[in-house]
């Protein structure tokens, strides 16, 4: 019978206690990890081998609840799912173990979500829709239909991808990708009712789908590789076939594209910005734009080239343009 390997390794885990702790402490555990363990497995033995004040949450085991979301050096992870082998190939031998949210830490792993349930429910994250209460037949949808959905119901609610958006960080009122891709979820929905409704609190600035910042962090943190930022972009579509899109920055920022692509075929930073802000948002970016034409990364506008195969590129654009916008032809 072959031997089973083991590797020790180094494990630095976050520490701290609300009720009795000012600040947290970062705690050492050397282990002999086995093939095939995950992290879940490191944070029951910390529990039943070293300290058994040490919480965390944690209860399929098979990646379906999202209990046992944490940070690995950084990364959004389920414990249950990542292998350590798999990390170590990433980092190294040290790993540091910590809460989705250090600054929303109750006790060790387990943080205070209140904050993600908030936005979560904020945009009627349910079936809207006038039922017959004594059907003589299902409420069948094609699958082509249900295919719109772009499987956004597969979400756990893990919070991975809130607690990984830099917007989230810098702005309270953010809803956060987990609670605008359940809205899509249920916009796409044939059967649903309420698509406006969402749409008008989410199409808010300051916390709807206008603030993301395309970083794909989100993506990136989703252990179902739903695609969240994927959802926003669709929900940005849906603002502008309902006749919905404000105008406002944000909004100019995104349309913008059209007009430059459709005059160069290529992307006018400069004219995308006088678009989107105005004269004055051009000047405010003077200093900037210095420093990205001095790198060589912007040009004068009467040297900005055109693409060779402009034409086919200008009949894509009107193909492709579907939405109607103040100011956009």
């Amino acid at each position: 019978m072959a031997e089973i390997t083991t590797k020790k390794m180094t494990f630095k885990v976050f520490r701290f206690n609300s009720e009795t702790d000012y600040l947290p402490t970062y705690k050492t555990y050397e282990l002999e990890v086995k093939p095939g363990e995950v992290i879940l497995d490191i944070l029951n033995r910390i529990k039943w081998e070293h300290d058994g004040s040490f919480s965390y949450r944690r209860s399929c085991r098979h990646g379906i609840c999202g209990s046992c979301a944490v940070k690995v050096n950084g990364k959004a992870t389920l414990a249950c799912k990542d292998r350590v082998s798999d990390l170590v190939e990433i980092f190294g031998n040290e790993l540091t173990i910590e809460p989705q949210d250090s600054k929303r830490a109750i006790k060790d792993m387990v943080i205070d979500k209140k904050n993600f349930w908030q936005n979560y429910n904020s945009v009627q994250p349910y079936l809207v829709a006038t039922i017959d209460e004594s059907p003589q037949k299902e409420n069948l949808v094609p699958p082509k239909v249900a295919e719109k959905i772009d499987d956004a119901d597969y979400c756990i609610q893990c919070g991975n991808c809130y607690y990984s958006c830099p917007v989230v960080e810098a702005n309270p009122d953010y809803l956060g990708p987990a609670a605008l891709a359940l809205t899509y979820r249920f916009n796409a929905d044939v059967r649903d009712e309420a698509k406006r409704d969402r749409l008008e609190r989410v199409n808010e600035i300051g916390s709807g789908i206008w603030d993301c910042v395309k970083c794909f962090e989100c993506a990136q943190a989703c252990p179902k590789e739903l695609d969240p930022i994927g959802k926003i972009t669709k929900l940005h579509q849906q603002t502008f076939q309902e006749n919905m899109a404000q105008d406002n920055v944000a909004v100019r920022h995104a349309v913008g594209f059209k007009p430059s692509i459709q005059k160069h075929g290529l992307l006018d930073e400069g004219e995308l910005v006088k678009y989107s802000e105005g004269i004055p948002g051009v000047l405010k970016h003077v200093p900037v734009a210095i420093k990205m034409f001095k790198k060589g990364k912007i040009v004068m506008p009467w040297n900005m080239p055109k693409s060779k195969n402009l034409d086919e590129i200008q009949k894509l654009v009107d193909i492709a343009s579907t939405a109607k916008f103040k100011g956009i032809k």
